[in-house]
């Protein structure tokens, strides 16, 4: 039996999972997964928007919002098996991905291992390539820094580079909601995700094996998965298309959510023809 609503539980990989299940359940899936280190309150907007014709499904990663952490090592592989998990448990058969940074990582993962299993993918301010030498070390940086002096400097340092210039005088509510977010999520899934980022893989080689249809959308403003990134991923994905979201930068879904829809709705609609 199907439960609707909000910040329902479920119990996969041994693991407490909360997640928001809208709309009609005979209609398309669409999954939305968050960044890090968010939850599933960023989809709201998102969620509103298509719950009228799409059955909506949001959730928390493992170790964010009010999922459990589990006492595995946080990888990427692991994630997109909770998600597979996931969808079992909920009896999806195929369901649209919609992946933001992290989620997007996750959800490159998903259609690499499972591409049987999605009828179109959203990819937003994300990438397929690995972490440089640079970044890696600036990871480990990060991890002995929340270590050192806590969640809620992490959260002040982050949201510095999280928005679109704009965005801090225009967006002063949507950035203290992302701001708790942040500080709401443990030290030590802060620690274990920043390392699964460490020991993650590129995708970029198996782009060309994805052959359902693809939307790439970016914030114009975006410094942390620059338009530099979704451009090379539309060169690699046959069906792809790339919107790009005016005065919005990493969160563009947050900063610019009517371009955002704008595009969702519409990429999503021809979806449905697909069958």
């Amino acid at each position: 039996m199907r439960k609707s609503g909000s910040n329902i539980k479920v119990v996969i990989n041994d693991l407490s999972v909360s997640y928001n299940d809208e709309g009609n359940a005979g209609d398309p899936v669409i999954i939305f997964i968050h960044g890090f280190p968010f939850n599933k309150s960023m989809w709201n907007k998102q969620e509103e928007a298509l719950k009228e014709n799409y059955r909506v499904i949001a959730y928390d990663v493992r170790g964010h919002g009010n999922s459990d952490t589990g006492t595995e090592d946080f990888s990427i592989d692991l994630f997109a098996a909770d998600l597979l998990c996931l969808m079992d448990k909920l009896k999806i058969d195929k369901a649209m991905l919609c992946g933001l940074s992290m989620g997007g990582y996750i959800a490159l993962n998903a259609v690499e291992n499972y591409p049987d299993r999605f009828d179109a993918l959203i990819l937003s301010d994300t990438t397929c390539l690995a972490d440089t030498p640079e970044v890696k070390e600036k990871r480990l940086k990060t991890i002995e820094s929340i270590r050192k002096d806590g969640v809620e400097k992490f959260a002040d340092e982050s949201i510095k580079n999280l928005f679109a210039p704009g965005s801090f005088s225009a967006k002063e509510k949507e950035i203290a909601a992302v701001r708790e977010m942040i500080v709401h999520t443990t030290e030590e899934s802060l620690c274990k995700t920043l390392r699964a980022f460490y020991e993650r893989k590129e995708t970029c080689s198996k782009l060309s094996d994805i052959y359902v249809p693809v939307l790439i959308m970016v914030g114009e403003e975006d410094t942390i998965a620059p338009l530099a990134a979704a451009q090379l991923m539309n060169e690699k994905i046959k069906e792809s298309s790339l919107s790009v979201i005016e005065h919005a930068g990493h969160l563009s879904n947050i900063e610019n959510p009517s371009k955002f829809n704008n595009q969702l709705e519409e990429f999503v609609s021809t979806i449905y023809y697909y069958g």
